[in-house]
């Protein structure tokens, strides 16, 4: 029984299916207003509220927010922890050296993994603040770093609650 209901929903050339209109529209419209909300506010605070990873982070909040890794727990402690840990070794180690930020990186899955905060986007965090060529101060935790995750959870929270289908998220802690 399980076979023939497999059967009849599998997509001709294995390919999943694709999400539905409203989902794909609630997708871009919740990245857009995420970051350009960022955005904004960077430019009429004078901080600093972007970084590259968050642009993977509206993918995972948006486009998939019942997903393990879109649970706001994930997306701030992910993102405090790898760039918690770019930052360490950054101040204790300036040398760039390829092979340090591979294991930097390494370091922070690890950690992620341990304390259960993986976030995807989060594994790019030691590499984009190891590669910004000088040495950043430790309120980068604060700005952009946790604030620019939790605004983006903020409003996955009004869009993914707005779409009209399961409640999100799943988790807060």
């Amino acid at each position: 029984m399980l076979d023939q209901w497999l059967h009849r929903h599998r997509h001709p050339h294995g390919l999943p299916d694709r999400p539905g209109l409203r989902k794909i529209a609630a997708a871009a419209i919740g990245s857009f207003v995420g970051l350009s909300l960022l955005g904004a506010l960077a430019h009429h605070a004078g901080v600093d509220l972007l970084m590259a990873s968050f642009g993977a982070t509206c993918l995972l909040l948006f486009a998939t927010p019942d997903t393990p890794l879109a649970q706001p727990r994930n997306v701030v402690g992910g993102h405090l922890l790898a760039s918690g840990v770019g930052l360490a070794a950054m101040h204790l180690f300036a040398p760039q050296a390829a092979v340090l930020m591979a294991l930097v990186v390494a370091v922070a899955i690890v950690l992620m993994q341990v304390t259960r905060t993986l976030h995807a986007p989060a594994g790019a965090d030691p590499l984009v603040i190891m590669l910004k060529g000088h040495v950043l101060p430790w309120t980068f935790l604060i700005t952009p770093v946790l604030a620019g995750a939790v605004a983006l959870v903020l409003i996955a929270y009004a869009v993914n609650n707005a779409r009209g289908a399961e409640k999100w998220p799943r988790y807060w802690i």
